[in-house]
């Protein structure tokens, strides 16, 4: 069997949202992309498979905001915060991450706690894709 070549499609979390498109693969190749409403793709999914070739979804950089909890209640804060506002985290080690935007950034400016914005690529789910 011959190996396999694997050609990563940069998304961001809004972008792995839209199922129904055409995706221009950074080697040229084209293919559409036509899955079910309300489908999630997520970072490592093999979208397409030609033979020697697989494209798969990659996490693309984003404005992120990541916030390092000093104590277990201020983890317990951020985290009520964020979820209040129905946004996905991760976490990277001590670090939470979720992606930024006005509305969370000045929700932590307001209580205080230390933050940083990085562009990085973030593998939670775009605002509007929650699920309890």
């Amino acid at each position: 069997m011959a190996e396999q070549t694997t050609i990563e499609i940069p998304m961001t979390a809004a972008d792995r949202r839209r199922v129904r498109r055409l995706i221009a693969a950074p080697d040229g190749v084209r293919f559409p992309l036509e899955l079910p409403t309300g489908t999630i793709l997520h970072p490592g999914q093999v979208l397409y498979q030609t033979e020697g070739r697989a494209y798969v979804v990659a996490a693309a950089p984003e404005e992120v905001v990541v916030v390092h909890p000093q104590t277990l209640a201020e983890a317990a804060t951020i985290g009520h915060l964020i979820g209040n506002l129905h946004r996905d985290i991760e976490t990277d080690g001590n670090a939470v991450v979720a992606l930024a935007d006005t509305a969370l950034l000045d929700r932590l400016r307001r209580i205080g706690v230390p933050f940083s914005e990085e562009r990085r690529a973030f593998h939670g789910r775009a605002p509007g894709a929650h699920a309890h």
